[in-house]
């Protein structure tokens, strides 16, 4: 609770704005920055928000997960297996089969879309 006060003081206070202020912009009261900013007490999902909206960074920065106020990028990366019928498709459609490669070809291309090093 402490860092997530320190985090928002240092947003308000990195614009010049004064808790005052700050509590017209987001809808509250001045004493609940201060407690918000002190540690206190929790703001809401909704106040939250409207820090993360307002200055323009992640929920992540504000609850101090990571140090980039963008937060933690996540990527998703679906779970390729070579036995999915679409995957077989694909590999299948990549290079000739005529080709004295193709088996060697097909391997290492499955072998990347899961993951793994060419080997």
């Amino acid at each position: 609770m402490v860092e997530i006060g320190k985090r928002l003081r240092t947003l308000r206070e990195s614009i010049q704005v004064s808790q005052a202020k700050m509590a017209e912009i987001l809808g509250t009261s001045q004493p609940a920055i201060n407690r918000f900013e002190k540690g206190q007490a929790a703001p809401s999902v909704e106040i939250m928000r409207k820090y993360a909206d307002y200055f323009d960074v992640s929920m992540d920065y504000i609850y101090a997960r990571c140090e980039a106020p963008q937060g933690k990028l996540y990527e998703f990366r679906p779970k390729i297996t070579a036995d999915k019928p679409e995957i077989k498709r694909f590999v299948e459609m990549c290079f000739d089969p005529e080709s004295p490669m193709n088996e060697k070809l097909k391997a290492a291309l499955i072998q990347m879309l899961e993951g793994g090093s060419s080997k």
